[in-house]
């Protein structure tokens, strides 16, 4: 009889620079720009993280959406308006070697399927600039979303894609790169009444884009970051899309982890359901969208009036809400990933989001302990499902010993 041994595998914990947009203050890292990264680094050693996700984005100064108008602000911890060169490089080097924290991918979330032809020729070039740093970086990936094309049917979208976001990803394969996709709808992005305004929010999709980069030679390009939150958000379940995508043959499509739950509000569901709410939420003035961002970011509820982002570590534990797909159970995600999906878990990253309203404050040493208990929780976590996985489907199984019990078992209802 084999004897197999316990070796369970670890997945990599990481936190994403946006946690804490003005680590360092602005006023220092616009004149000192990558003074920003080395302080994320110091500060995920601190946090006992094993790497960062560094976070880019145009500068406040050069970008289309104003920081008032989103629900969360992104962080160009990463400053590209000026060449990230050799000397900058050996810099952020040198700052990871010190504190034995690595850089797991470069995060771009922005709209690349933009209708004005301008103001997407500015995000597919800042996003070349991101792909040369993530090469000077010893990096092999970025992660970003595709957008949607607002002027156009998502059938349109998908030709869209075809014609202008396949050349993106020639360029990603040139330079040895992949590109994940977060798969974010981003409900509030805009003032219309589109809920899915990223194109690649679920595994349906995924698949239709993934066809298409397979006829242009560049499938191997294409790979989902995917975030549990935005499953529960659409009413889904990570068990369930996980084996959606193993019963299709894309079980290979997901090769990285946002660590960001989402909790329902019952109360929301019932007033609006789960396309939020669609009138009277004060980002139309007089009949057309507010010239004041701060009265367009109120588009966001669409999703916040039913869902509030959930910073692992900090939901109730709740079997029932489970159960009902109201929030992540994260020891079932861990399992499931294993269970499921084709992975090297112990090259797979967990990268912690930290956007729970209530706790995003921007004071360093408040928010602190907050994102160690919350790093701490999802190392916990993982642990125990990769020590799970080992026992049952490792070292039993090899000895034909069944695991006990049913479990939680995908599309039962």
């Amino acid at each position: 009889m084999a004897i197999t041994p316990f070796t369970p595998k670890y997945m990599k914990i990481g936190i994403l620079t946006a946690a804490l947009q003005e680590l360092t203050p602005r006023e220092v890292r616009d004149s000192d720009p990558d003074r920003a990264i080395e302080e994320w680094v110091a500060f995920a050693r601190e946090l006992e993280a094993d790497n960062i996700q560094l976070s880019a984005a145009l500068h406040p100064t050069e970008a289309d959406i104003p920081e008032e108008a989103m629900l969360d602000p992104v962080a160009n911890t990463l400053d590209l308006r000026q060449p990230f060169d050799n000397s900058r490089a050996n810099r952020v080097h040198a700052s990871l070697q010190q504190s034995h924290i690595s850089i797991s991918d470069i995060i771009y979330a922005d709209n690349l399927l933009h209708h004005e032809p301008a103001v997407r020729k500015k995000k597919h070039d800042f996003m070349l600039k991101v792909f040369d740093a993530a090469v000077l970086l010893g990096i092999d990936a970025v992660c970003g979303f595709v957008g949607r094309n607002q002027m156009l049917s998502m059938d349109q979208n998908l030709i869209d894609f075809e014609e202008s976001f396949i050349p993106l990803l020639k360029e990603a394969k040139s330079r040895g790169l992949v590109y994940r996709i977060e798969q974010c709808p981003m409900p509030g992005w805009t003032t219309g009444d589109n809920f899915h305004n990223n194109i690649a929010y679920t595994p349906g999709t995924w698949i239709a884009l993934h066809r298409i980069c397979e006829r242009h030679g560049v499938g191997d390009q294409l790979r989902i970051h995917y975030d549990p939150s935005h499953a529960i958000l659409m009413g889904q379940d990570t068990r369930s899309v996980f084996q959606y995508l193993k019963d299709t043959g894309y079980n290979f499509l997901i090769n990285g982890f946002h660590v960001k739950g989402q909790v329902i509000d019952a109360k929301g569901v019932a007033a609006w359901g789960y396309g939020g709410q669609t009138v009277e939420r004060g980002d139309w003035v007089n009949g057309k969208p507010s010239d004041d961002p701060a009265d367009r970011a109120k588009a966001w509820l669409k999703q916040t009036v039913f869902a509030e982002h959930e910073l692992p570590g900090t939901g109730r534990h709740d079997p029932l809400a489970y159960l009902q797909n109201r929030t992540v159970d994260w020891l079932d995600h861990q399992l499931a990933a294993r269970e499921l999906l084709d992975l090297d878990a112990a090259n797979t990253h967990l990268v912690i989001e930290h956007e729970y309203p209530p706790a995003r404050v921007q004071g360093r040493e408040r928010v602190k302990p907050i994102l160690q208990g919350s790093i701490a929780f999802t190392r916990k976590i993982d642990e125990a499902a990769a020590c799970m996985y080992a026992l049952q489907q490792e070292v039993l199984a090899a000895q034909s010993i069944p695991t006990q019990g049913v479990g939680r078992e995908a599309y039962r209802s």
